[in-house]
């Protein structure tokens, strides 16, 4: 917006004071909203040979496209939507007739896949509610008894003998994190060997079970894992608190979204008549592609 470099006129007090108790302007005026065509989104926009191309059609496809083409112009959009709709309708229209077995069933799946998603579109909408989210959220922290986390580093190695030379060196005053550096094979070794905080199941089970047996400021006898031996050292362990409901909301919500959808599918599925002859076909069949060359 331009700005105005006319010189403003002399004031009297009386005109100064009137501009005062005039509201100020606090924002622009918004773009005028576009005028919509007769018919709406039914609106005809291009025929290809008497088939018609709606504004809805262009509407649709405008939503489905990347976030990069949403900002661009909107005359730029427009027209290449359009035209794109236009070059799909003639390249349609040529191998109309000519559609294989192959192409059919591929048609009838993607059909049957979007309008799944339609069906579980508003099952998911209306089960995730705050009342939801915390009713979930009190079913698994409400009474949860605190959980322990350790703050733990190790040294990982090939074999039993060199698990236990280190341990020798550790006992004899040898820095545990700088003997990581050294031998350790592991990702950890850089940073001496160090694991951070992490709470019961984040670590196979016989690093776990050594971890949990251990007091801190300790170092463990050599540990095998599927991974080799381990030197565990453990720094400290702390009490944590539960997460809030701010901080699991995604998880929850996750969960409670599979829940609907599965409850409702086995409510379709339930009231639904349903024959599986193929349950007797042999698996193997389904690699045969060829079938769909018929």
């Amino acid at each position: 917006m331009a700005q105005d470099t006319t010189a403003p006129e002399a004031t009297t007090g009386a005109q100064t004071e009137a501009q005062a108790e005039a509201p100020a302007e606090t924002a622009l005026a918004a773009d005028p909203a576009p005028t919509v065509p007769e018919g709406g989104a039914s609106a005809v926009v291009a025929t290809v040979n008497g088939t018609d191309i709606t504004l809805g059609n262009m509407i649709a496809l405008g939503q489905s496209l990347p976030a990069q083409y949403q900002q661009l112009p909107d005359e730029v959009l427009f027209r290449g939507i359009l035209d794109q709709l236009v070059q799909q309708a003639a390249l349609a229209q040529s191998v109309e007739g000519e559609l294989s077995l192959r192409d059919r069933l591929v048609m009838e799946n993607d059909r049957r896949g979007y309008m799944s998603g339609v069906a579980l579109a508003g099952v998911v909408g209306d089960a995730v509610s705050e009342e939801a989210l915390q009713a979930a959220y009190d079913a698994r922290f409400a009474n949860a008894e605190p959980r322990t986390e350790y703050n733990a580093a190790h040294i990982l190695v090939a074999t039993e003998e060199e698990a236990t030379d280190l341990k020798s060196q550790i006992e004899g005053g040898a820095d545990f994190a700088e003997l990581a550096k050294e031998h350790s094979t592991d990702g950890a070794a850089a940073n001496g060997g160090s694991l951070g905080w992490f709470s019961e199941g984040m670590m196979v089970a016989p690093f776990q079970e050594a971890v949990m047996a251990m007091e801190a400021g300790s170092v463990s006898d050599p540990v095998q894992t599927q991974f080799g031996w381990h030197l565990i050292e453990l720094k400290e362990t702390r009490e944590a608190a539960a997460p809030t409901l701010d901080e699991v909301r995604e998880e929850l919500a996750s969960e409670i979204e599979q829940s609907a959808v599965e409850a409702h599918i086995a409510d379709l599925t339930a009231g639904a008549t349903i024959t599986r002859p193929g349950d007797e076909f042999d698996p193997a069949i389904l690699r045969d592609t060829g079938l769909l060359d018929q």
